[in-house]
């Protein structure tokens, strides 16, 4: 039988060094580009709360499944808050959390560094593409 991952659901930290430790799994999710967006949408409203199809037109290129499936995880992650008003068709809401809304200063200094050397990094691969061909 194979060691179960450790869980540091007590407080204490993880290890991403670690390769059974959850925090690798946690990382691929936050990493995300439809996490980082939702939260900057979520935390822009702040406490208010945004019905789902707004944050679907607020987020270009996302499919109703993907931020479905994104928000999912959010929700089960603890990130996000869910309310559904019972109507026809129901108004499903979603509010960041505190703990997702701890999450918006990290995300945003990423995206703010990727929009800052988006370009370099794109004459990087160029680059690379040339030195590929050539070879």
């Amino acid at each position: 039988m194979t060691p179960s991952p450790p869980q540091p659901s007590d407080g204490t930290r993880g290890d991403l060094f670690d390769p059974r430790c959850p925090t690798r799994r946690l990382l691929d999710r936050i990493g995300t580009k439809w996490m980082s967006m939702a939260v900057k949408v979520l935390a822009e409203a702040s406490p208010e709360e945004v019905r789902f199809a707004e944050l679907q037109r607020r987020m270009p290129g996302v499919s109703q499944k993907m931020l479905s499936v994104t928000l999912q995880g959010m929700t089960r992650d603890g990130l996000v808050g869910r309310r559904v008003e019972p109507s026809v068709p129901p108004r499903v809401y979603y509010r960041l959390t505190p703990l997702g809304l701890s999450l918006e200063v990290p995300l945003a200094m990423v995206r703010a560094w990727a929009e800052e050397h988006m370009a370099e990094v794109d004459r990087a691969n160029a680059r690379s593409r040339e030195l590929a061909d050539d070879a």
